[in-house]
Protein backbone atom coordinates (compact mmCIF):
# COMPACT_ATOMS: atom_id res chain seq x y z
CA UNK A 1 0.00 0.00 0.00
CA UNK A 2 1.58 3.60 -0.98
CA UNK A 3 -0.92 6.30 0.96
CA UNK A 4 -0.06 10.10 0.48
CA UNK A 5 0.64 10.98 3.83
CA UNK A 6 1.38 14.95 3.40
CA UNK A 7 2.87 17.56 0.56
CA UNK A 8 5.89 19.55 1.29
CA UNK A 9 5.98 22.05 -1.50
CA UNK A 10 6.69 20.34 -4.51
CA UNK A 11 7.54 16.99 -3.04
CA UNK A 12 5.35 14.19 -1.66
CA UNK A 13 5.81 12.12 1.48
CA UNK A 14 4.34 8.83 0.51
CA UNK A 15 4.02 6.14 3.41
CA UNK A 16 4.99 2.46 1.71
CA UNK A 17 4.96 -0.50 3.56
CA UNK A 18 8.79 -0.78 4.13
CA UNK A 19 8.65 3.29 5.49
CA UNK A 20 8.52 6.89 4.23
CA UNK A 21 9.63 7.75 0.57
CA UNK A 22 10.50 11.65 -0.71
CA UNK A 23 8.82 11.94 -4.46
CA UNK A 24 7.98 14.97 -6.82
CA UNK A 25 4.78 16.08 -6.73
CA UNK A 26 5.11 16.02 -10.56
CA UNK A 27 5.45 12.62 -10.53
CA UNK A 28 2.22 12.36 -9.18
CA UNK A 29 -1.74 12.62 -10.95
CA UNK A 30 -2.85 16.32 -10.68
CA UNK A 31 -5.76 16.24 -8.53
CA UNK A 32 -4.23 13.55 -6.05
CA UNK A 33 -5.37 14.17 -2.43
CA UNK A 34 -3.51 13.98 1.65
CA UNK A 35 -4.75 10.35 2.36
CA UNK A 36 -5.31 8.93 -0.81
CA UNK A 37 -3.93 5.41 -1.68
CA UNK A 38 -1.68 4.91 -5.59
CA UNK A 39 -0.53 2.14 -6.94
CA UNK A 40 2.46 2.26 -8.73
CA UNK A 41 2.49 1.31 -12.41
CA UNK A 42 4.87 -1.30 -14.35
CA UNK A 43 6.73 2.42 -15.83
CA UNK A 44 7.34 3.75 -12.77
CA UNK A 45 4.51 6.18 -12.79
CA UNK A 46 1.59 6.96 -9.92
CA UNK A 47 -1.74 6.13 -10.57
CA UNK A 48 -4.78 6.78 -8.13
CA UNK A 49 -6.71 3.59 -6.17
CA UNK A 50 -10.28 5.47 -6.06
CA UNK A 51 -11.97 2.02 -4.86
CA UNK A 52 -9.16 1.48 -2.26
CA UNK A 53 -9.41 5.27 -1.49
CA UNK A 54 -13.19 5.20 -1.17
CA UNK A 55 -13.21 2.65 0.96
CA UNK A 56 -10.65 3.18 2.83
CA UNK A 57 -12.45 6.86 3.90
CA UNK A 58 -15.12 5.53 4.55
CA UNK A 59 -13.88 2.91 7.02
CA UNK A 60 -12.16 6.15 8.95
CA UNK A 61 -15.43 8.21 8.84
CA UNK A 62 -17.57 5.06 10.50
CA UNK A 63 -14.25 4.86 13.21
CA UNK A 64 -14.66 8.73 13.93
CA UNK A 65 -18.54 8.08 14.23
CA UNK A 66 -18.54 5.52 16.33
CA UNK A 67 -15.57 7.87 18.41
CA UNK A 68 -17.72 10.28 18.50
CA UNK A 69 -20.92 8.85 20.32
CA UNK A 70 -19.10 8.08 23.16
Amino acid sequence: MICIDRFEGNVAVLETDIGFQHVSRSQLPADVREGDLLVQTADGSYQVDAEATAARRAKLLARTKKLQKK
